[in-house]
């Protein structure tokens, strides 16, 4: 008797809002290590960034893929770039986002693509907060990612009508 085993396969997109030119050829090298297939990136000229340019990524792979992925891309402070990962069976989803100028943050997402405060960091926003409202403003505006969100929305509004490619890992 043969038991079919279902291992979970998780997806997501690699947004790409601005890289310089020079960096593109290093991009695909470090997606294609962590997906361990050749990718073929489509670069378009970023408006919102003079001599930047954009690209789009979907994927499918193992779950923890996402943050394999985030990581690679981590090093390159030039690099304006989104991560998601959609939640899997037994896996939240997850999105990380980075810029230059704030580094990378890391959100937890629901089957809906909301933003999901796990009860620790919760608990530690009131603590941090005192009883002040605006400090418990700021502390959720840092646990959302509202900085990263105000600085990548102009870089994702000039992305709308881009190509999105589909690349699934096959093992």
């Amino acid at each position: 008797m043969s038991v079919a085993s279902s291992r979970a396969v998780a997806r997501g997109v690699v947004f790409i809002h601005a890289a310089p030119t020079a960096l593109c050829p290093h991009i695909a090298w470090a997606l294609e290590s962590v997906l361990g297939q050749s990718v073929a990136l489509e670069w378009t000229a970023q408006p919102v960034a003079s001599g930047m340019v954009r690209t789009e990524l979907s994927w499918m792979a193992d779950p923890g893929t996402g943050a394999r992925l985030a990581s690679t891309l981590r090093g390159w402070d030039h690099v304006r770039y989104e991560v998601t990962e959609e939640a899997s069976p037994g896996v939240d989803g997850s999105r990380w986002a980075h810029t230059p100028n704030l580094g990378i943050h890391h959100t937890w997402t629901s089957t809906s693509g909301d933003a999901v405060i796990h009860e620790d960091r919760l608990r530690s926003a009131l603590a941090q907060c005192g009883g002040d409202p605006e400090v418990f403003r700021a502390e959720m505006a840092e646990l959302l990612g509202t900085a990263w969100d105000k600085e990548l929305e102009p870089f994702r509004y000039a992305g709308d009508g881009a190509t999105v490619r589909w690349l699934h890992r096959v093992s």
